[in-house]
């Protein structure tokens, strides 16, 4: 177990270099199964999540290798078997993106119960009617078997609801089913843009990306392509936090400049303002941050909600910005109804927060937090975590460090790069989370 240990209040400054986006990465290594050609993907974040997507796909007989230090060269020609191993499995939440490629191609896939974070019910039945749509069999008891020994048939179908991963599967299996796939309520986050634009260079036709209605012109076979995973929004906007509550003077070099309009619009409600220039996010330093009310004063409110709204990833890290800003504000978490159970850590750490129900929380500041021992429960509760600890009074320990891990690349490194007083350390007595 390993733990980071942080020294709070100093400014982080300098430039940074996003990763690529982590969600892009798992659907994009997936799509690799599409082909039996080699595909190389460029911009991988090296963290356990993509790590143990890599795993999966050798198990099955792919060649799957790290030919740079964030490059990944995938080559299917091999592939053995249509079971998914069921220890890796329980790993990540995005091994159910194995499903939609297995399917098209082999005509079959056997999938265990998916991991991942623990922040509420996350359904898989949209996957299933998408499955349904393109004509596949469905036997489902704790496992899964997808069968389609005739192949998959293009149709048109309606999402129940716009989930990215249930999109994301619909468009790989689309893309390798001849004909055109109408896609309905489909999501259109910044990754599934990603994924879609890696399957055109494949050889699929694919009309409507970045809207909510997407038709695929599937082929019967797709070839190896290059491609550059987009820079992750999400960790961009949590260096944009980072900077803003520690009052330092951050650039954020090469981004996608539209995928980050609502960020950039929520978070100056907290008042946090940021410029661009080109494709280079600037936080000036020094920034008084003061929430702003709704038009006759009224309670503000920041709520997430599908793209192109404020991101369901980002609502942990809003929240802690919004401990140090002037103010009250509700975050409304519409999507998951456990994500906001961590914020008891940064109550503890000194934050006015008050739970109203699972999907809503009260933030009052700016209230001036002081180091405590926490743990992680999930990805971006463990980067709010971060953002409190680099701004409170004292020392913080955050346990159970993987879980930030998974989300983002070296984060201690990078942080340290930036002037952040933060090392990771063997955690000799189990940390409990207060």
């Amino acid at each position: 177990m390993e733990k980071f240990v942080i020294q709070g209040g100093v400014p982080l400054s300098g430039t940074f270099v996003p990763a690529g986006n982590k969600n892009g990465a798992l659907p994009i290594l997936a799509a690799a199964l599409l082909t039996d050609e080699e595909v190389v993907i460029r911009n991988v974040p090296r963290i356990s999540d993509v790590q143990a997507q890599i795993e999966l796909i050798a198990d099955l007989g792919a060649r799957a290798e790290w030919i740079g230090d964030n490059e990944v060269a995938i080559r299917a020609d091999g592939v053995a078997k249509t079971d998914l191993d069921r220890r890796l499995s329980e790993r990540i939440r995005a091994s159910f993106l194995l499903a939609g490629p297995l399917l098209a191609r082999f005509g079959r896939a056997h999938m265990p119960p998916p991991g991942g974070d623990v922040i509420g019910r996350r359904r898989l039945d949209p996957h299933l009617d998408a499955f349904k749509a393109l004509g596949a069999t469905i036997e489902h008891d704790r496992d899964i078997l997808l069968t389609a020994p005739r192949g998959l048939t293009a149709c048109d179908f309606l999402m129940d609801e716009p989930s990215v991963m249930a999109t994301e599967n619909a468009l790989m299996a689309a893309a390798l089913t001849p004909g055109s796939t109408i896609i309905r309520n489909a999501a259109s986050e910044p990754h599934v843009q990603d994924l879609a634009r890696m399957l055109v260079k494949m050889g699929a036709q694919i009309d409507g990306i970045g809207s909510n209605v997407m038709t695929v012109h599937g082929v019967d076979r797709l070839g190896g392509c290059d491609h550059r995973v987009a820079p992750d929004h999400i960790e961009i906007g949590s260096f944009m936090a980072l900077a803003g509550v520690t009052g330092g003077e951050l650039t954020i070099k090469d981004t996608y400049p539209e995928d980050l309009r609502m960020v950039r619009l929520v978070f100056a409600r907290l008042g946090l303002e940021t410029d661009m220039r080109g494709n280079d996010l600037f936080v000036p330093g020094g920034q008084k941050l003061v929430i702003t009310n709704d038009a006759g004063g009224y309670q503000p409110k920041v709520e997430d909600g599908p793209w192109p709204a404020f991101p369901a990833d980002l609502t942990s890290i809003a929240l802690a910005l919004a401990t140090q800003s002037e103010g009250s504000v509700i975050i409304h978490e519409k999507m998951f109804e456990n994500r906001l159970f961590f914020t008891d850590k940064l109550q503890l750490m000194g934050a006015a927060i008050t739970i109203c129900d699972p999907h809503r929380a009260l933030v009052v500041g700016s209230r001036r937090l002081r180091g405590e021992r926490v743990e992680s429960p999930d990805i971006r509760a463990g980067m709010a975590m971060l953002i409190a600890a680099l701004c409170a009074e004292g020392t913080t320990e955050i346990g159970n460090i993987r879980q930030i891990d998974r989300g983002y690349e070296r984060i201690d490194e990078r942080l340290r790069a930036l002037g952040a007083r933060i090392e990771r350390v063997e955690d000799g007595d189990r940390i409990h989370a207060h």
